[in-house]
């Protein structure tokens, strides 16, 4: 029974749904770091929110662990590259926040815009200011979205709804998808110039840290507004506080720090700023979304094998894990059969996908092919770190699909070129679910891989076939199928026999020996 470690304040819910499908699930929030790490080598998976580090030397240490579930969409406390490394899935919960983290920063932008937090104190205090509070109506201004993925895009929705005008940048955001959305897609210091407001709304990368500096502020229209929900970092704290002094800024909200809990900042008691605690996902509906979906997301990972909102990992539904177990068989048996037959350093490995395989989420299937591929060489690799594994190495590797018509109604080939040679092994699946190989380098061959495989390259000359069925017939070695194919008549041939027990060592050197034998090996599947 898998094991889950819930190390953060999760919904009761989320245990029960884990318990339900069969995992043992214990619930210790008051871990330390030191604790964590001597308790984590028990547990198959770890659900977190914000508060759990998990580390290089967490993850050293989890010895069992298979997924780490971030119930949230921020995963800037986990090491995703060491996690990758040891073949942990690290997933979150990109969308059961998004409304929520939205609607805070349009409230934000009203509470900029009519200066509501600084009137409510002062009203409060006693004091009626009302000349002093002047804001600016949100109808007709425009709103600079940063980021127009999930959240952005609700918030352009929004804004929209109020009767804003939207400019939109993001490098991903194709032209189809800013024309659905009726925003205008600019770059971004075209969206400086333009914008009344400005709300950020990407992840923290090397590309965007820092995006909002002294000069981008220097570019933006004088009096603009920012809002920041997404991610500290985002922002130069210190080149906003200046702008705010010089009224280059008119106002700023800002929910997310660099550093958390933020107990002190710059930016703190500026009349210009409104602060909240990390807010955006704090909704009733937004805690128990988030919960519920990454234990339903990691109790699908760890008792079915599909994997959704992986960071790590290609995603694989429940409905494509059912659709794609055949051609997963398939894959890794062709991945194995080249690997064991592969004794120098890989270079570069293409896979092709033909006829119905085309069509298919081919990113799982070519994982593990290339994990089967390298396991023989590996005892580490898996479908989480394997494109880890090859770029470290130096392999190459590439996908092709190809819907044309070919013998086949799907074909699978893999061709790895290792010591400067290029070969290749390629299958199919028969009555819809049965792998067979059908090709293997030049030579056509319909064969259906056993547990214990014998793999000959031999010249097509008479009287190998019954020398080698001797052979094995005196070492007591039972034949269960024996494929043959050739390139010609007396040239290069291939050998593929199934046998019911291992060859030992004796018995291997003799089929060696056998006249006209070229290459022997025994293959396990």
């Amino acid at each position: 029974m898998p094991r889950v470690l819930i190390s953060d304040e999760l919904s009761p819910r989320s245990v029960e749904i884990f318990k339900e499908r069969g995992i043992e699930v214990v619930m210790n929030t008051k871990l330390t770091p030191d604790e964590l790490k001597k308790v984590i080598g028990e547990f198959d998976g770890l659900a977190i929110r914000s508060n759990t580090k998990v580390t290089k030397a967490v993850l050293e240490v989890a010895t069992r662990l298979k997924v780490v579930g971030r119930a949230g969409i921020g995963v800037d406390n986990v090491d995703i590259p060491a996690a990758t490394a040891r073949g942990v899935v690290v997933m979150n919960t990109p969308f059961g926040n998004s409304i929520t983290t939205a609607e805070h920063a349009i409230a934000l932008m009203m509470a900029l815009a009519r200066d509501i937090p600084e009137a409510d104190r002062s009203t409060q205090a006693g004091k009626w200011e009302k000349s002093r509070f002047m804001g600016i109506e949100l109808t007709g201004k425009t709103l600079g979205v940063i980021g127009c993925g999930n959240i952005g895009s609700i918030v352009a929705d929004r804004a929209l709804g109020l009767k804003m005008k939207v400019v939109a940048y993001d490098p991903f955001l194709s032209p189809e998808r800013a024309l659905a959305l009726g925003v205008e897609k600019a770059e971004l210091d075209e969206l400086f110039a333009k914008a009344d407001f400005i709300t950020l709304h990407t992840p923290l990368t090397d590309a965007t840290k820092n995006i909002i500096d002294a000069k981008a502020m220097a570019k933006m229209k004088k009096g603009v507004r920012i809002i920041n929900c997404a991610r500290g970092g985002l922002v130069v704290e210190a080149d906003l506080k200046a702008a705010l002094d010089s009224g280059q800024v008119a106002g700023a909200a800002i929910d997310v720090f660099p550093v958390e809990p933020a107990k002190e900042n710059i930016l703190f008691g500026h009349a210009g700023v409104i602060a909240t605690p990390h807010l955006g996902a704090s909704t009733l509906e937004a805690q128990e979304n988030v919960a519920l979906q990454i234990a339903e997301q990691m109790a699908d990972y760890l008792m079915t094998g599909a994997v959704v909102n992986a960071l790590n990992m290609p995603s694989l539904s429940a409905e494509d894990s059912a659709r794609l177990k055949p051609y997963l068989k398939l894959a890794d048996e062709l991945g194995s059969f080249a690997g064991q037959l592969t004794d120098v350093g890989l270079s570069a490995v293409e896979i092709e996908y033909a006829g119905a395989a085309a069509a298919l989420n081919v990113k799982p299937l070519t994982a593990i092919a290339l994990t089967a591929l390298l396991s023989p060489q590996l005892d580490s690799v898996n479908m989480v770190n394997v494109p880890v594994v090859c770029k470290e190495r130096n392999i190459t590797v590439s996908e092709t699909r190809s819907t044309e018509a070919t013998d086949y109604q799907t074909l699978i080939r893999l061709t790895v070129t290792a010591g400067g040679k290029k070969r290749s092994v390629a299958g199919t699946l028969f009555g819809g679910d049965k792998p067979r190989i059908v090709k293997i380098e030049n030579i056509v061959m319909e064969a259906e891989l056993g547990p214990h495989m014998l793999f000959v390259r031999n010249n097509d000359k008479p009287g190998f076939i019954g020398n080698l069925g001797r052979m094995l017939a005196e070492a007591g070695i039972n034949i269960a199928t024996l494929h043959l194919g050739r390139e010609g008549a007396g040239e290069h041939a291939i050998c593929l026999v199934s046998v019911d027990q291992p060859l030992n060592e004796a018995v291997l050197a003799h089929v060696c020996a056998i006249p006209n034998v070229l290459q022997v090996r025994q293959l396990h599947f």
